[in-house]
């Protein structure tokens, strides 16, 4: 049996790694899905503690809530998309389970299942499969000539409760995060943006540092409120080049179109992160592109030898 834990977007990623642990109290095969996610493989701590999904999952959420004061949802299921997709539906301070996972997905959207995006669910509403159910019941040769051989059967396989899928303990970080909470519910829009330079900053420093790049930026927004607000973007090619790095967030924090919004804080995270030396560069003949490249070479060494502040951007020294 497979825990998803998800935690409420209020809460700061700096807590993901205590909250992690806290669960590896329960069982060693513990994967974080940041920013606000992980997996636990329960097997085990279901026959050890003598305890069904839904009374250790109970456990887990007063101690989260005890220790850290942060309130989480828990789905459990067979796999871990099952379990993904029962935490997405489950109530606070309930957990849903997945005993049947037929009669779980049968009549569910087909964009629920994961792997699925919009263009894929247009095509197959196309041909009328518009739901879990549909395409379970679907040949796999349609499918396959649909979407094509290895995305179909992924998809049938889904679509009939299978997920092959484990669960990685320690997996190597697919994400790297940054944060910045402000002292006081903040309106200005450029305080906002400095926010995001002084985050694109911090995550480019420490993606060339790993030699490592990035596929797409998250951006989430909390506010006052407690609610908040998340966007996701690819970026035009893979890269830990800052210039590009600021100038997605900020069209991400565009898209948001906030207006007088009470921001308490701004995470931005790095996603699909892969090694600096595999990734391929569009070349340029702009002079400006290759400049600020250099200048950032240059950085990179002034800040190891004598600190991450010996140089800022100007607008980050005011």
């Amino acid at each position: 049996m497979i825990l998803c834990v998800r935690f409420g977007p209020e809460t700061p990623e700096s807590l993901l790694p205590r909250l992690i642990d806290l669960l590896g109290e329960f069982t060693p095969v513990v994967e974080a899905a940041p920013p606000h996610e992980a997996l636990a493989d329960v097997r085990g701590a279901l026959r050890y503690f003598d305890r069904t999904p839904a009374e250790l999952a109970a456990v887990i959420r007063v101690r989260a809530l005890a220790l850290y004061g942060v309130d989480c949802v828990i789905g459990a299921g067979p796999n871990p998309m099952l379990a993904r997709m029962a935490a997405r539906e489950a109530r606070p301070g309930l957990t849903l389970t997945v005993d049947d996972p037929a009669a779980f997905l049968r009549d569910r959207p087909v964009v629920a299942l994961d792997g699925v995006g919009r263009a894929t669910a247009r095509t197959l509403c196309g041909y009328g499969l518009d739901s879990v159910g549909r395409v379970a019941d679907a040949p796999l040769a349609v499918l396959q000539r649909l979407v094509g051989a290895r995305a179909g059967r992924e998809l049938w396989e889904r679509a009939r409760g299978i997920d092959r899928t484990p669960v990685v303990p320690n997996a190597a970080a697919r994400s790297l995060a940054a944060e910045r909470s402000f002292p006081y519910d903040e309106l200005d829009r450029a305080e906002h943006r400095r926010a995001l330079l002084s985050l694109t900053e911090e995550l480019g420093a420490r993606l060339r540092a790993e030699a490592q790049v990035c596929r797409s930026l998250a951006l989430t927004v909390r506010y006052a409120d407690r609610s908040g607000t998340s966007r996701t973007r690819t970026l035009a090619e893979p890269t830990g080049h800052t210039v590009a790095l600021t100038a997605l967030a900020y069209a991400l924090h565009d898209s948001l179109g906030l207006q007088r919004a009470r921001v308490r804080g701004i995470a931005l995270r790095a996603e699909g992160l892969g090694p600096a030396e595999r990734a391929a560069r569009q070349l340029t003949f702009d002079p400006a592109d290759e400049r600020a490249r250099r200048i950032e070479a240059v950085v990179d060494r002034a800040r190891a030898k004598f600190g991450p502040k010996a140089i800022v951007p100007g607008s980050l020294a005011a």
